[in-house]
């Protein structure tokens, strides 16, 4: 079989570059600050609600989910339900808040409800958390493109990363969330053309019709969705994954300022709960296309006899599901499925990894610098603002750098997945923080909320870790994230009191 050559993968990947980069010159060109934060309050909200599916999916999706399918089923789409429980949420109680006191950064609403020390502290844990979870979808992605492209030409892992890192800053340090909301949407188009391509690619070898995919995937050992009757300590438990899918698009889209930072660059709050409503509908479908096409990959290995990659772990050969897709599609589909493919992989890095930068940037500026970001500010006050941007955009770039190289050094997948899951500690606070503003009317302490914020996680940590033994053999999935905002919330209770005691 044909395979894709190192040199023309090269070449699809500098291409593709250079047309983010023509997007990039022609959507900054005269972008101020409002324009790089929240585009201007100009942003069609078709545009957002589709781009938001690639930003939201992710290297990790687009490489892992199909592997995921032989040993998880499509007990995923449990957990896809329960993100439209959360994305409801999203679109009726977060979203009319924040464009009524009209945010630029989300977080700015702690600052009001609590405090300068809250403000601060849920900034910080957003950034710890995307800071993170960009690294490892970047890290992810990379470690393709140097298995099947850079280790031809004997270049290094980190000039890999760095290489990719810079073209991603080049491309957003001018123009910001403005140029991420159209390069999202030609990054979303690549990936589902990659993986609908593969779908139909696969059944023709497999000489499937389109009923008969559906057919041949529905009677495979592959596709149960529903498990209800797993007890509560199975992971792939309905009401768990349902709970835990509902809480974390709560806290992974609505209390998360680089998804809601896109949200926020609409017209206004009905475009944007538009802009939820149909990326919420169409992500369900794009997930089970995703899983499809895992059954397919899965069911095609086995029927031609194809070789499932292996990494070793403890001196042991296991199946490396993550690398399974781009194995079929570079070695075994033929070129053109390969250049798509490719561009697909790109695409499903860097329309997360972009945005994360612009909203680590966001944040930071507004939440942690106290920028300033009314248009009708002193022309002398902009140029001081975008001279510290820029600073700010360059420092986070070489952060997510060297956390990148953290993962390689690593080298330990189970370590490496374990430190992805320290990101969903993070966000129990900002989960806590938040359901305490919204529904408890007493006045917390300020000044505490950094140490208990702190001490949730921590907390959190060792009730899972010690699970089993004080419950009775209960461990806890996606539903610990739920555990994580409660202790912080029980926390900010303790040290609460009556609004009219706070008054007198």
């Amino acid at each position: 079989m044909e395979q894709l050559s190192a040199g023309l993968i090269l070449v699809i990947v500098v291409a593709y570059f250079l047309l983010l980069l023509s997007i990039s010159f022609f959507t900054g060109k005269s972008a101020s600050n409002q324009d790089f934060f929240i585009a201007g309050r100009q942003s069609p909200w078709y545009l957002v609600a589709f781009g938001m599916i690639g930003a939201s999916l992710s290297g990790v999706t687009f490489i892992s989910v199909p592997g995921w399918v032989n040993d998880s089923q499509f007990s995923y789409m449990q957990m896809v339900l329960g993100y439209l429980i959360g994305y409801a949420v999203i679109a009726t109680v977060l979203m009319p808040m924040y464009y009524r006191l009209k945010l630029t950064s989300i977080y700015t609403y702690l600052d009001q409800r609590f405090g300068p020390s809250s403000y601060k502290t849920g900034a910080s844990f957003f950034m710890l958390s995307r800071v993170i979870g960009a690294s490892f979808r970047l890290y992810l992605v990379a470690i393709v493109l140097q298995r099947f492209v850079m280790d031809a030409y004997g270049i290094p892992f980190w000039l890999t990363v760095l290489f990719t890192i810079l073209l991603i800053w080049i491309y957003t340090f001018k123009g910001g969330i403005k140029t991420i909301v159209w390069t999202d949407t030609l990054q979303t188009f690549c990936m589902l053309s990659a993986v609908i391509l593969t779908v139909v690619v696969i059944a023709n070898r497999l000489d499937f019709s389109f009923p008969e995919i559906y057919d041949n995937v529905r009677n495979s050992s592959y596709s149960q969705i529903f498990f209800f009757e797993e007890g509560w300590s199975d992971s792939k438990n309905f009401f768990k994954q349902l709970l835990g899918g509902a809480s974390m698009a709560i806290v992974m889209t609505g209390l998360d300022q680089d998804m809601m930072q896109k949200n926020l660059s609409c017209k206004n709050i009905g475009d944007a709960q538009k802009n939820m409503f149909w990326f919420s509908i169409v992500l369900v479908f794009v997930n089970l296309l995703f899983l499809t096409l895992g059954a397919l990959l899965y069911i095609y290995t086995n029927q031609v006899g194809i070789e499932i990659p292996t990494k070793i772990v403890n001196g042991v050969a296991k199946m490396d599901t993550d690398l399974l897709y781009p194995a079929v599609a570079l070695r075994h589909l033929g070129p053109t499925v390969g250049v798509v493919f490719i561009l697909g992989l790109i695409a499903a890095a860097y329309s997360s990894a972009d945005s994360a930068l612009t909203a680590l940037t966001t944040s930071f500026c507004v939440d942690i610098l106290g920028f300033d970001t009314d248009d009708e500010a002193e022309e002398a006050v902009k140029d001081e603002q975008r001279r510290k941007r820029f600073l700010v955009h360059i420092g986070f770039s070489i952060l997510l750098f060297f956390v990148i190289l953290i993962f390689y050094f690593v080298n330990d997948q189970a370590v490496i997945k374990q430190i992805f899951t320290v990101a969903t500690y993070t966000y129990g606070p900002l989960l806590g923080l938040y359901l305490f503003g919204f529904y408890i009317d007493r006045a917390v302490t300020d000044r505490l909320t950094p140490a208990i914020c702190i001490a949730s996680p921590i907390l959190t940590f060792f009730i899972n870790h010690y699970s089993a033994q004080l419950f009775f053999g209960y461990k806890f999935g996606f539903e610990l994230l739920i555990i994580n905002g409660l202790i912080t919330f029980i926390g900010l209770f303790i040290f609460s009191e009556r609004r009219n005691q706070v008054e007198e």
